[in-house]
């Protein structure tokens, strides 16, 4: 895959500058503790940033930026559909002893799974197991998923985290095999 810089990518997507849907669910956390997810309503991170109208591509993209923690679905003749919160992968794990950042560029979903997902990586000491309710991956194993706690920062192992809702919306309603994943760079990848 090819990387490119913030300003060129924002360019060749013609994102210079939302219908919003109440996709609604139930969702256990680890603890089994039961929670409607209507973050939608309160979640408008993204509304502002993300351009209504991109070039018509003929595809459905998704892009996520990590310097606005945001993310934005567009359908095939650049309307944009949803937009909300999202966390990518922070600067450096301690507990891998590396940098965690989700990969920057372009991309296709090519798998998908349901409300069961789970990490076979994440947590390290067990070798997997974390949960990632509706998992869409894009690139060896960096996948876009659930998680309740979607802060103003990066803080993944690398995959996109988004609400429950949206993730729901996002892998049952938006996503399909082959979508268009684009993730944006990082401030100082540009």
């Amino acid at each position: 895959m090819k990387k490119v810089t913030g300003a060129a990518l924002l360019l060749a997507l013609g994102l210079t500058g939302c219908v919003e849907n109440d996709p609604s669910t139930l969702m256990a956390d680890d603890n089994g503790v039961v929670h409607r997810t209507t973050h939608y309503l309160r979640d408008r991170r993204g509304r502002d940033y993300f351009p209504v109208q991109a070039p018509a591509t003929g595809k459905k993209q998704f892009i996520f930026d990590p310097k606005a923690f945001a993310w934005a679905a567009y359908d095939p003749d650049g309307h944009r559909v949803m937009t909300g919160s999202a966390s990518g992968g922070k600067d450096y794990c301690e507990d891998v002893g590396q940098p965690c950042r989700t990969v920057t560029g372009t991309f296709r979903v090519y798998n998908k799974r349901n409300v069961d997902c789970r990490s076979g990586e994440f947590p390290v000491e067990t070798y997997g197991g974390a949960k990632m309710p509706y998992c869409m991956y894009f690139y060896q194993g960096y996948t876009v998923h659930a998680a309740f706690e979607v802060p103003y920062a990066n803080t993944s192992h690398g995959c996109v985290r988004v609400f429950p809702s949206a993730a729901k919306w996002l892998n049952e309603e938006f996503m399909t095999i082959g979508t268009q994943v684009t993730i944006l760079p990082y401030p100082d990848e540009e």
